[in-house]
């Protein structure tokens, strides 16, 4: 075993299931556990902007979602649902939160009347906009022990692993 797999938590884990079960390969280990580690890790870290501006675990992303489709920034809860890869319940729910704060209203679908049309209202857009600076200001500071090269080298090693059929 080289001496990176066991400078983390991780590492020390995959060593010692190396010493207990020499028979299991638990190298997938240094890959999918640390990126676990770190999707949790950096999820604690990313948040307090978000709670600090009254948004709940995911609202932000929805008002991201709404802010990134351009004028007039609105989507339908189903688009919301595939944008933000969650239950259109999920979307209903958060939907509800930021509606209530007033960062987002709900109009009738012109195409449908069952449909319900989600659209930012200038408040939201405010929002977004500000705390879009802030989350991108953390992200940078969460890698930056990578160099631009390591960084980009990384992204599309991730990104293979994304677009890979499971």
């Amino acid at each position: 075993m080289d001496a990176e797999a066991t400078t983390d938590t991780v590492g020390q884990m995959v060593g010692q299931w190396g010493r207990e079960r020499p028979d299991l390969d638990a190298s997938p280990m240094l890959v999918v556990g640390r990126v676990f580690h770190l999707a949790n890790r950096w999820d604690r870290a990313l948040r307090g902007p978000f709670a600090e501006a009254g948004l709940a675990n995911g609202d932000f992303d929805v008002l991201a979602a709404l802010r990134r489709s351009g004028e007039p920034y609105t989507l339908s809860a189903g688009e919301l649902s595939r944008t933000v890869l969650v239950t259109t319940g999920a979307i209903t729910k958060r939907v509800d939160r930021l509606e209530a704060g007033g960062w987002v209203t709900r109009s009738v679908a012109e195409e449908d009347s069952r449909g319900r049309r989600i659209t930012l209202t200038a408040a939201g857009l405010r929002l977004t906009d500000e705390l879009m600076e802030v989350h991108l200001s953390n992200q940078r500071r969460l890698i930056e022990a990578l160099n631009a090269e390591e960084r980009a080298a990384l992204g599309a090693l991730l990104a293979k692993l994304a677009t890979a059929e499971d």
